[in-house]
C-alpha cells in the first residue's frame, strides 16, 4: 500500500497554495565558494578536483593532494583571466623619487622664490635703494607673473607621480618658466626712465639675473621632464609588480 500524505487544510485554498508549497519545498542551501574549495582537495598537477578525505593522493599523478584555496590559479585560470600588468611608465613612484629631472625642477622652482625676493634694482639717484621683484610688484603687477610661477611649478612637477604624468607636464612646466624669462626680458628691456628735475640712476641687481639664469634651466629641465621611453632602470619597481611580471 502506498504511503498516505497529509495535506494541510490551509493548502487546498488557492489563495495559499504557493504559500504552503514553499513550505513544502526544502530550502536552497547558499554555500559560498570560499568555503566549498576550502572543502575541496585538489591536484597541484591536473587540478582534478577531489572531496575531503577521499583520498590523499591523487590516481592519475601520483602528488599528493592540497586544499584548493591555498593553490596558485592554473595555467588555464590565468590564460582566461590574465594578471593586469601596470606598464612602468604608468606605475605610481615614491613622493621623495627626484629622479628624470623631478627632483631639480623642484630645486630650481625653490631657487625661482628665493630670486623673486632677491634685489633686483638698485637705485642709486635721487635715492640709494634696493627694489626686490616683490617690491617692484608693488608698482608693476605684471612682475608678480614671475613669482606667481615659481609658485605654481613647484606643486605642479611634485603631483606629478609617474612618468605618464611627468611627460604629460612639459608643457605646462615650460610655459611656466617661460613666463619667467619674457619677465625678466621685457625688465631688461623697458628701462625706467627720469626727468630733467628729477634724474634716474640704477643698476640691475644680481637678483634678476640670477632668476633669468633659473628660468632658463627651468626651461631645459621641463623639455626633459619625465625622461624616455626606453630606459627605466632608475624606476623603483615594487616587488609584487615584479614577481607578476616574472610570471
Amino acid at each position: 500500500m502506498g504511503a498516505t500524505i497529509t495535506v494541510p487544510r490551509a493548502c487546498l485554498s488557492t489563495r495559499r497554495s504557493s504559500r504552503c508549497g514553499r513550505r513544502l519545498r526544502a530550502p536552497r542551501g547558499r554555500i559560498s565558494s570560499r568555503l566549498l574549495s576550502a572543502e575541496l582537495l585538489a591536484c597541484p598537477f591536473c587540478r582534478q578536483l577531489f572531496p575531503s578525505g577521499e583520498a590523499d593522493k591523487c590516481p592519475e599523478c601520483g602528488i599528493a593532494l592540497k586544499p584548493l584555496a591555498k593553490l596558485p590559479p592554473s595555467h588555464d585560470a590565468l590564460a582566461d583571466e590574465p594578471v593586469e600588468v601596470v606598464p612602468l611608465h604608468m606605475q605610481r613612484l615614491p613622493l621623495l623619487f627626484f629622479g628624470r629631472n623631478r627632483g631639480l625642477l623642484t630645486l630650481l622652482g625653490a631657487l625661482g622664490l628665493i630670486t623673486f625676493f632677491s634685489p633686483w634694482v638698485h637705485e642709486t639717484a635721487p635715492d640709494v635703494l634696493s627694489y626686490s621683484a616683490f617690491d617692484l610688484g608693488l608698482r608693476l603687477r605684471w612682475i608678480w607673473a614671475t613669482g606667481v610661477a615659481y609658485l605654481v611649478m613647484i606643486p605642479l612637477v611634485l603631483s606629478r607621480r609617474t612618468v605618464h604624468a611627468m611627460r604629460g607636464a612639459r608643457v605646462a612646466v615650460a610655459f611656466l618658466a617661460g613666463v619667467a624669462v619674457v619677465t625678466v626680458l621685457v625688465r631688461l628691456l623697458f628701462v625706467p626712465s627720469g626727468t630733467a628735475l628729477r634724474p634716474v640712476r640704477y643698476e640691475w641687481g644680481w637678483g634678476l639675473y640670477a632668476c633669468g639664469v633659473v628660468a632658463v634651466l627651468s626651461v631645459a629641465a621641463a623639455l626633459r621632464f619625465g625622461g624616455t621611453l626606453t630606459n627605466f632602470s632608475d624606476i623603483p619597481v615594487e616587488k609584487e609588480t615584479e614577481k607578476k611580471r616574472r610570471s
